[in-house]
Protein backbone atom coordinates (compact mmCIF):
# COMPACT_ATOMS: atom_id res chain seq x y z
CA UNK A 1 0.00 0.00 0.00
CA UNK A 2 2.84 2.41 0.98
CA UNK A 3 4.29 1.75 -2.34
CA UNK A 4 1.01 2.91 -3.83
CA UNK A 5 0.69 5.93 -2.54
CA UNK A 6 4.20 6.68 -3.25
CA UNK A 7 3.78 5.78 -6.93
CA UNK A 8 0.63 7.70 -7.01
CA UNK A 9 2.40 10.60 -5.03
CA UNK A 10 5.66 11.03 -7.64
CA UNK A 11 3.02 10.75 -10.55
CA UNK A 12 0.93 13.63 -9.23
CA UNK A 13 3.65 15.71 -8.81
CA UNK A 14 4.94 14.85 -12.26
CA UNK A 15 1.78 15.96 -13.31
CA UNK A 16 1.36 18.82 -11.73
CA UNK A 17 4.72 19.81 -13.20
CA UNK A 18 3.71 19.42 -16.45
CA UNK A 19 0.58 21.29 -16.18
CA UNK A 20 2.73 24.33 -14.65
CA UNK A 21 4.97 24.64 -17.78
CA UNK A 22 4.31 27.62 -19.29
CA UNK A 23 4.10 27.06 -23.98
CA UNK A 24 3.37 29.51 -26.35
CA UNK A 25 4.30 29.76 -30.57
CA UNK A 26 5.88 31.93 -32.74
CA UNK A 27 5.30 32.03 -36.56
CA UNK A 28 8.48 32.25 -37.90
CA UNK A 29 7.95 32.89 -41.14
CA UNK A 30 5.60 35.71 -40.41
CA UNK A 31 8.18 37.43 -38.08
CA UNK A 32 10.72 36.57 -40.72
CA UNK A 33 8.32 38.51 -43.68
CA UNK A 34 8.43 41.29 -41.02
CA UNK A 35 11.84 41.81 -41.03
CA UNK A 36 13.61 44.32 -43.81
CA UNK A 37 16.88 42.64 -44.35
CA UNK A 38 15.12 39.05 -44.77
CA UNK A 39 13.53 40.57 -47.48
CA UNK A 40 16.63 41.96 -48.97
CA UNK A 41 18.41 38.59 -48.92
CA UNK A 42 15.86 36.90 -50.48
CA UNK A 43 15.66 39.46 -53.06
CA UNK A 44 20.06 39.39 -53.71
CA UNK A 45 19.70 35.93 -53.42
CA UNK A 46 16.34 35.59 -56.21
CA UNK A 47 18.70 38.25 -58.29
CA UNK A 48 21.59 36.13 -58.48
CA UNK A 49 19.84 32.92 -59.37
CA UNK A 50 18.05 34.64 -61.78
CA UNK A 51 21.44 35.48 -63.26
CA UNK A 52 23.05 31.81 -62.92
CA UNK A 53 20.11 30.20 -64.40
CA UNK A 54 20.17 32.73 -67.63
CA UNK A 55 23.83 31.62 -68.65
CA UNK A 56 22.98 28.13 -67.55
CA UNK A 57 19.97 28.64 -70.53
CA UNK A 58 22.55 30.13 -72.65
CA UNK A 59 24.80 27.44 -72.32
CA UNK A 60 22.30 24.85 -72.75
CA UNK A 61 20.72 27.17 -75.97
CA UNK A 62 24.79 26.94 -77.44
CA UNK A 63 24.42 23.19 -77.16
CA UNK A 64 21.47 23.08 -78.45
CA UNK A 65 22.44 25.37 -81.51
CA UNK A 66 25.72 22.95 -82.04
CA UNK A 67 24.04 19.77 -82.29
CA UNK A 68 21.26 20.79 -84.84
CA UNK A 69 24.84 22.09 -87.00
CA UNK A 70 26.09 18.73 -86.08
CA UNK A 71 22.67 17.21 -87.60
CA UNK A 72 22.41 19.61 -90.47
CA UNK A 73 26.58 18.56 -91.95
CA UNK A 74 26.71 15.37 -90.53
CA UNK A 75 25.97 13.49 -94.33
CA UNK A 76 29.21 15.45 -95.55
CA UNK A 77 31.63 14.52 -92.06
CA UNK A 78 33.85 11.72 -93.18
CA UNK A 79 34.12 9.40 -89.11
CA UNK A 80 36.81 11.61 -87.72
CA UNK A 81 35.24 14.93 -88.40
CA UNK A 82 31.85 13.13 -86.60
CA UNK A 83 33.86 11.66 -83.94
CA UNK A 84 35.15 15.23 -83.21
CA UNK A 85 31.96 17.29 -83.15
CA UNK A 86 30.38 14.91 -81.02
CA UNK A 87 33.21 15.10 -78.56
CA UNK A 88 32.72 19.03 -78.85
CA UNK A 89 29.02 18.55 -77.99
CA UNK A 90 29.58 16.22 -75.21
CA UNK A 91 32.38 18.58 -73.66
CA UNK A 92 30.31 21.38 -73.72
CA UNK A 93 27.34 19.56 -72.10
CA UNK A 94 29.11 18.16 -69.57
CA UNK A 95 30.57 21.72 -68.80
CA UNK A 96 26.94 23.00 -68.75
CA UNK A 97 26.30 20.53 -65.80
CA UNK A 98 28.39 20.91 -63.83
CA UNK A 99 28.28 24.57 -63.96
CA UNK A 100 24.80 23.93 -63.09
CA UNK A 101 25.65 21.56 -59.82
CA UNK A 102 28.55 23.85 -58.79
CA UNK A 103 25.84 26.83 -58.77
CA UNK A 104 22.95 25.07 -57.77
CA UNK A 105 23.55 21.39 -56.43
CA UNK A 106 23.16 20.75 -52.73
CA UNK A 107 26.63 21.88 -51.89
CA UNK A 108 26.47 24.67 -55.04
CA UNK A 109 27.44 28.08 -54.60
CA UNK A 110 23.58 29.50 -54.23
CA UNK A 111 22.76 27.19 -51.22
CA UNK A 112 26.44 28.56 -49.62
CA UNK A 113 25.16 31.91 -50.23
CA UNK A 114 21.50 31.85 -48.81
CA UNK A 115 23.23 30.36 -45.47
CA UNK A 116 25.14 33.02 -45.30
CA UNK A 117 22.95 35.61 -45.68
CA UNK A 118 20.33 33.81 -44.22
CA UNK A 119 21.83 32.37 -40.77
CA UNK A 120 22.89 35.59 -38.97
CA UNK A 121 18.97 36.73 -39.23
CA UNK A 122 17.75 33.55 -38.10
CA UNK A 123 20.36 34.20 -35.23
CA UNK A 124 18.94 37.59 -34.48
CA UNK A 125 15.35 35.83 -34.60
CA UNK A 126 16.39 33.79 -31.94
CA UNK A 127 17.89 35.58 -29.97
CA UNK A 128 14.55 37.92 -29.78
CA UNK A 129 12.46 34.60 -29.56
CA UNK A 130 14.82 33.91 -26.30
CA UNK A 131 14.36 37.52 -24.98
CA UNK A 132 10.30 37.35 -25.10
CA UNK A 133 10.14 34.24 -23.43
CA UNK A 134 12.46 35.46 -20.42
CA UNK A 135 10.28 38.31 -20.04
CA UNK A 136 7.17 36.31 -20.32
CA UNK A 137 8.84 33.53 -18.00
CA UNK A 138 7.58 31.16 -20.92
CA UNK A 139 9.22 28.00 -20.56
CA UNK A 140 8.99 26.67 -24.11
CA UNK A 141 8.13 28.10 -27.43
CA UNK A 142 7.50 26.45 -30.35
CA UNK A 143 7.47 27.25 -34.18
CA UNK A 144 4.13 27.53 -35.98
CA UNK A 145 6.26 26.18 -39.05
CA UNK A 146 8.62 23.47 -37.80
CA UNK A 147 8.35 19.31 -38.29
CA UNK A 148 6.24 19.79 -34.99
CA UNK A 149 2.81 18.75 -35.13
CA UNK A 150 0.44 21.33 -34.05
CA UNK A 151 -3.22 20.90 -34.42
CA UNK A 152 -4.83 23.62 -32.63
CA UNK A 153 -3.04 26.84 -31.32
CA UNK A 154 -5.03 29.35 -29.73
CA UNK A 155 -4.29 33.06 -30.61
CA UNK A 156 -3.52 34.02 -27.16
CA UNK A 157 0.12 32.21 -27.06
CA UNK A 158 0.93 33.09 -30.36
CA UNK A 159 4.31 35.80 -29.19
CA UNK A 160 5.10 36.44 -32.73
CA UNK A 161 4.52 40.05 -32.71
CA UNK A 162 5.98 40.35 -29.01
CA UNK A 163 9.27 38.71 -30.94
CA UNK A 164 8.78 41.73 -34.03
CA UNK A 165 8.55 44.53 -31.34
CA UNK A 166 11.35 42.86 -29.65
CA UNK A 167 13.45 43.47 -33.02
CA UNK A 168 12.23 47.16 -32.75
CA UNK A 169 10.02 46.39 -36.03
CA UNK A 170 5.77 47.23 -35.86
CA UNK A 171 3.87 44.08 -36.39
CA UNK A 172 1.59 43.91 -39.87
CA UNK A 173 -1.34 45.16 -38.97
CA UNK A 174 -3.71 42.80 -41.29
CA UNK A 175 -1.90 39.73 -39.90
CA UNK A 176 -2.31 40.55 -36.10
CA UNK A 177 -3.96 38.00 -34.41
CA UNK A 178 -1.90 37.65 -31.29
CA UNK A 179 -3.47 38.46 -28.12
CA UNK A 180 -2.73 42.67 -26.97
CA UNK A 181 -0.66 42.85 -23.90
Amino acid sequence: MKKILLALGFTLVAVTTAWAQRLAYVDSDYILKQMPEYASAQRQLEGLSQQWQKEVDQRYQEIDRLYKAYQADEVLMTADMKKRRQAEIDDKEKSANEFQRQKFGPDGELTQRSNAAIKPIQEKMTKAIQAVAETDNIDMIFDKNSEIMMLYASPRYDKSDDVIRKLGLKPAAATTTQKKN
